[in-house]
């Protein structure tokens, strides 16, 4: 089984961040990154669990959230990369760190 740690800490990481962001760095730019990694980490994780379904995105229920849906779609995903190919892990690593960065740079 593949160690999912790397990616859990990268996503805990970017979400405390969010949760604990003013309300005026989330609204300039810090809670749409967010989002928009929540979705492309659920959109990841379903095309794993379910890739003959299209994937559902996580709606946008606001600045104050996107921390808690960061990490929930983190975390599914890390579920779903147990037992796929590391180079998969990897990326999403990536991904999730470079979100981050454009986050709070």
């Amino acid at each position: 089984m593949l160690d999912t740690t790397p990616l859990i800490t990268a996503v805990d990481r970017f979400a405390d961040r969010l949760r604990a962001a003013p309300q005026s760095r989330l609204r300039r730019g810090a809670a749409a990154e967010g989002l928009a990694t929540a979705r492309e980490l659920a959109v990841r994780a379903q095309r794993i669990e379910t890739p003959d379904r299209p994937p559902l995105l996580p709606p946008d229920l606001g600045v104050f959230v996107v921390g808690d849906q960061l990490a929930v779609a983190g975390h599914d995903l890390a579920v779903a990369l147990a037992a796929a190919p590391s180079e998969e892990l990897d990326e999403a690593v990536g991904f999730v760190a470079e979100a981050a960065a454009r986050a709070f740079p």
